[in-house]
């Protein structure tokens, strides 16, 4: 097993010490790093008088990305069975004649 590695992450002016699996660091670096661009946008775009603000509407736009690849993901399956089906269909007509 591999040993833990200790970092920190900066998010909103505040630093987070982690330990973590040496494979989870460049994904936990790349999120902070969107979180921080996030949160410029965020301040940039609107006036916000609280960091809590800004990380409760980056925490929802995130949530929202994922259950929307969620449900993308669902509509594909169904589309992919459709097809599937319809393969299948022709096939059962083609072996049938």
């Amino acid at each position: 097993m591999a040993e833990k590695l200790k970092i920190k992450i900066s998010i909103a002016d505040r630093v987070y010490p982690l330990t973590i699996q040496p494979s989870q660091e460049e994904g936990l670096r790349k999120a902070a790093k969107k979180i921080e661009g996030m949160i410029k946008q965020f301040e940039q775009s609107y006036a916000v008088r609280d960091k809590q603000d800004v990380l409760a509407m980056c925490a929802l736009q995130f949530a929202a990305q994922t259950e929307q690849k969620g449900l993308d993901k669902s509509a594909e399956m169904i589309e992919a069975e459709d097809k599937l089906r319809s393969l299948n269909d022709l096939l059962k007509e083609h072996l049938a004649s």
